[in-house]
């Protein structure tokens, strides 16, 4: 008879430490639940107001890079006139041609290309010019739009002739109402030098009012 009390008191001693393991089974179980899923909520929020921002910032800062441009150029295009040099060569009207004919000779051996020189004659046309009208006016001022060359040409036509770097003129006779037009209109025609060559009296007098 004293055994029976005592069972009792053995089993519940096992089935103490028996529930202990069960419940730390279940312990780690809810571990890693929490971990991931509040990882995830900021990745979706960091790219979003990142990428709307800086388009905006970028706009504003090239426009105003560009405005201070245009200004500065402006101003320094504006002033830029130019006037041809004149050089007088004394000559009579018959030499006033051989005159003309040396002029463009130093100006080729300067480094002058022979596209940049107009000569024009007062009197009669240069032989190269009568040879070149034989074959029509249509090959003679072709030619002279080619500008790859010295081009002679009547000063009455003086106004059809484009303008060139230098203007050589040779007054070798001619009314004088027709030096009196030549020599303003191959002023205005030449962009840096105007040669001519004749009566320094009659040039300066006819340049003199008409420039």
């Amino acid at each position: 008879m004293p055994l029976i009390p005592e069972e009792p008191q053995i089993h519940e001693s096992a089935q103490g430490p028996r529930a202990t393991p069960a419940s730390g089974r279940t312990a780690p179980t809810p571990r890693p639940v929490p971990g991931p899923r509040p990882a995830a909520h900021p990745r979706p929020g960091r790219p979003g107001p990142l990428r709307p921002t800086p388009p905006v910032q970028r706009t504003p800062r090239e426009v105003a890079v560009a405005k201070p441009g245009p200004s500065g150029p402006a101003t320094a295009v504006a002033a830029a006139p130019v006037t041809p040099q004149i050089q007088l060569i004394p000559a009579s009207a018959e030499g006033a041609l051989d005159a003309a004919e040396e002029a463009v000779d130093l100006l080729l051996d300067s480094g002058r290309a022979p596209g940049e020189v107009l000569v024009l004659t007062t009197g009669e046309p240069h032989p190269w010019a009568v040879h070149e009208l034989s074959f029509g006016e249509t090959s003679y001022w072709a030619q002279h739009e080619a500008a790859d060359d010295v081009f002679y040409a009547d000063a009455a036509v003086a106004s059809r002739a484009a303008s060139r770097p230098v203007v050589v003129v040779a007054v070798n006779g001619g009314p004088e109402s027709a030096v009196a037009d030549a020599l303003p209109l191959a002023h205005a025609r030449a962009g840096a030098l105007l040669i001519v060559c004749g009566n320094p009296q009659q040039i300066n007098s006819v340049l003199g009012t008409g420039a």
